[in-house]
């Protein structure tokens, strides 16, 4: 689960992590209060959306301003820019082009900046520990400085049975280039930022920029935190943080059935066990010229129920223009989900293409079932073939 910046930042804060003054506002003239409840000779205006790039982002209503993070210095700039934001759409490059609506507005104090670092955790899968990584290239994306100068990114794997240690942030901390007492800040910050990681169940903790002010201060001018979904039930009072306008409705329907759906830009609509199988099929799809439209797992104890809501969530999309369902029935029966694919048929206008590929348990039985409907669906015998039969189909109607 995502959250917003300024929430990031008043949970880091309860850790002990410092932030510029600031608050949320709905509107322009929550805006004006806000800046005129800080003492500060200059403010920040910032969108509030789940992307990144918001500074370098564009306003459909305004492609060649500024974009959506602005310094002003008057509170009558405030009132100006918030206008020209608030419920406008802005898009970036993690957006796309249909960019996203602007709904809360971020409004803090200024702050007087010396040097940029970037700072973050997560889980590193390859190591299987978490680990803290710095870099002195703070306010440029960390994947293009990995690109271009991975010797820049310095990482601190944790050891779970000792915990992160003070000569582990010391370290960093060298290699950041601070002294004297930037550095005692600095283990501060970067034990409060491993407290918070784990005691909220953190998958990813991100703070880009953290700067250096020209007092020596260390701030974190941004904040990005997201939580592994499967630890919530743990923090109820951070699942009423989630911003459901930010997430896509189809997303949203497919979690009440304990789906994993992720909506993608192709014309094919997938519904897979697994997903492994689900990013092979995905694979293919694209191997014989064909875009999947979305990512879609039903797990592995799917109801006839679940596979109707999958099937439901996958033709709300305009862009599908076909089906294909990829099933190898272990803990799947495929008889369960043939019987799901009837239902959802009766249910729904099936007026798309749908190719079937069963294999595993009961499939037998999952064929004849579909035999036995009368639907118009495409059987294939493994996934090279069913891959190949739902992108014709899909070509053949474009």
């Amino acid at each position: 689960m995502n959250i917003h910046e300024y929430q990031g930042k008043e949970l880091l804060s309860r850790y002990g992590v410092s932030v510029p003054q600031g608050k949320v506002a709905f509107t322009v003239n929550e805006a004006v209060v806000v800046a005129e409840g800080l003492n500060s000779a200059t403010y920040v205006v910032k969108s509030q959306i789940h992307a990144g790039g918001r500074g370098a982002g564009r306003f459909i209503n305004n492609p060649e301003g500024k974009g959506g993070i602005r310094v002003v210095k008057s509170i009558a700039e405030v009132k100006e820019n918030a206008e020209s934001m608030l419920n406008h759409i802005l898009v970036t490059k993690q957006t796309g082009k249909v960019g996203k609506e602007v709904k809360r507005l971020y409004i803090e104090e200024g702050c007087d900046i010396a040097r940029e670092l970037y700072l973050g955790m997560l889980l590193d899968r390859e190591t299987s520990c978490l680990t803290m990584m710095a870099s002195t290239e703070g306010g440029m994306e960390i994947e293009e400085v990995a690109a271009v100068t991975p010797e820049k990114i310095l990482k601190i794997a944790i050891e779970p049975a000792t915990g992160f240690k003070d000569f582990q942030a010391r370290k960093l901390a060298f290699g950041l280039g601070l002294k004297d007492d930037q550095i005692k800040s600095a283990i501060r910050l970067m034990k409060a930022l491993y407290n918070a990681f784990v005691e909220m169940d953190c998958s990813l903790v991100e703070i880009n920029p953290l700067v250096v002010t020209k007092t020596g201060d260390l701030i974190a001018l941004d904040a990005k935190v997201n939580f592994d979904d499967n630890a919530l039930y743990r923090h109820p009072e951070l699942a009423e943080m989630r911003d459901m306008d930010e997430e896509d409705e189809k997303e949203i329907e497919a979690s009440k059935f304990d789906l994993n759906y992720i909506s993608l830009d192709g014309s094919i609509g997938c519904m897979v066990n697994g997903a492994g199988l689900a990013m092979a099929t995905m694979d293919i799809i694209k191997f014989f010229g064909g875009q999947p439209a979305n990512f879609l797992d039903v797990g592995g104890g799917a109801s006839v129920e679940k596979v109707t809501a999958a099937f439901k969530i996958i033709l709300s999309d305009p862009k599908v223009k076909g089906i294909l369902v990829n099933i190898f029935g272990g803990i799947m029966r495929c008889d369960i989900i043939a019987e799901g694919i009837v239902e959802a048929a009766h249910q729904t206008d099936i007026n798309v293409p749908l190719v079937v590929r069963l294999e595993g348990t009961n499939v037998e039985d999952g064929k004849k079932i579909l035999a036995d409907s009368g639907l118009p669906i495409r059987s294939a015998e493994n996934l090279g073939d069913a891959a190949q039969k739902i992108v014709t189909a899909v070509q053949e109607i474009s």
